[in-house]
């Protein structure tokens, strides 16, 4: 099992920017790639960004390529999701997420169903 513990959330203004932290516990070395989802009110989780282990490539949604960046400390076993010039647009709820599954096209590590194990959800709120 792979426990996850997000944080970092809170009230900025447009154009300012937060970090977001996702600590991971458990099985770490069993993790493949790991993942940030945001959720807006009514709506489906929708990726963000992804970090494969192996390699260390980088994958962001368009909406936010050039303004968000995923890292990750393993010696700390943490995961950060650096969020700069923020817009109203990117108020949500933001999900950490670990897969612990190989799949040979990147594509597959956009999709929630390829995570098996997520945090409990930290707010982002972006004001006018």
């Amino acid at each position: 099992q792979v426990q996850l513990a997000d944080s970092g959330g809170g009230l900025v203004q447009a154009g300012g920017s937060l970090r977001l932290s996702c600590a991971v516990s458990g099985r770490t070395f069993t993790t493949y790639a790991m993942g940030w989802f945001r959720q807006f009110p009514g709506k489906e989780r929708e990726f963000v960004a992804a970090l494969k282990r192996s390699g260390g490539k980088e994958l962001y949604a368009d909406s936010v390529k050039g303004r968000f960046t995923i890292s990750s400390d393993n010696a700390k076993n943490m995961v950060y999701l650096q969020m700069t010039s923020l817009k109203p647009e990117d108020t949500a709820i933001y999900y950490c997420a670990a897969s612990s599954l190989s799949y040979p096209h990147d594509s597959y590590y956009r999709a929630t169903r390829t995570y098996g194990y997520w945090g409990q959800g930290t707010q982002v709120t972006v004001s006018s």
